[in-house]
């Protein structure tokens, strides 16, 4: 009932994916600065992407840090549910569905990129949103934008998606972006208006957080 892409572009390291299910960006996207990020999706257990940023955060081996999550989880056989994603500082991203994926699901990798659903209208679409993000100019969240755009062009899920998020974390310490539009019946025409709200400040919101006394006003009552 999800697709999803991660990427890396420099130090910042981004997530977006879109659903049948309401409020999909709470449990799927999982991000940490100056480690990696990662998805876990279909019959989700967000526990799993805290797991796979702990892995690799011990050793920056993306791909050693799927292997040691999905092996610990294959005693209780609950891991041929879920679908996997993880991308480290340097390399390819790497992705796992297990036997149990719901529907038609799919993924595909590339060096700095990973994409991966399921429930999907075709084994093409993981591919579509990787095209969309190298073909892409602009910030990590424009870029992250076209993909979810393209992967909806290209079909999306068997049914309608109504919801969607995005995040992006840098070397502030936190998500720098973090949006999301937990119902509706376009939401990534809605995550698309609230890109083009918050960019134009995100940066002034950094330097909130890291230099106060340099951070603009915003003009509002109380606001000095």
């Amino acid at each position: 009932m999800t697709f999803s892409l991660v990427v890396r572009d420099g130090k910042r390291f981004g997530v977006v994916v879109s659903s049948s299910s309401p409020a999909v960006a709470a449990r799927v996207a999982h991000l940490r600065p100056g480690v990696g990020a990662a998805a876990s999706q279909n019959v989700t257990d967000p526990v799993l992407g805290t797991r796979l940023l702990e892995r690799l955060a011990e050793h920056g081996d993306a791909g050693r840090a799927l292997a040691e999550v999905t092996a610990a989880e294959q005693d209780a056989a609950n891991i041929e549910y879920r679908q996997l994603t993880v991308l480290g500082r340097t390399g390819p991203g790497h992705a796992f569905s297990g036997s149990r994926t719901l529907g038609t699901h799919a993924s595909a990798t590339a060096d700095g990129a990973v994409a991966a659903g399921n429930m999907l209208a075709g084994e093409h679409i993981p591919r579509a949103m990787l095209d969309a993000w190298f073909a892409t100019t602009g910030e990590v969240e424009e870029r992250l934008l076209a993909a979810v755009r393209a992967a909806v062009e290209a079909g999306g899920e068997e049914g309608p998606v109504r919801s969607a998020g995005l995040a992006v974390v840098a070397d502030a310490g936190w998500r720098v972006t973090d949006l999301r539009v937990d119902w509706a019946d376009d939401p990534v025409g809605r995550l698309a208006e609230l890109v083009g709200v918050w960019l134009p400040q995100r940066d002034d919101y950094v330097r909130r957080g890291l230099d106060p006394a340099a951070a603009p006003a915003y003009g509002v009552p109380g606001d000095l």
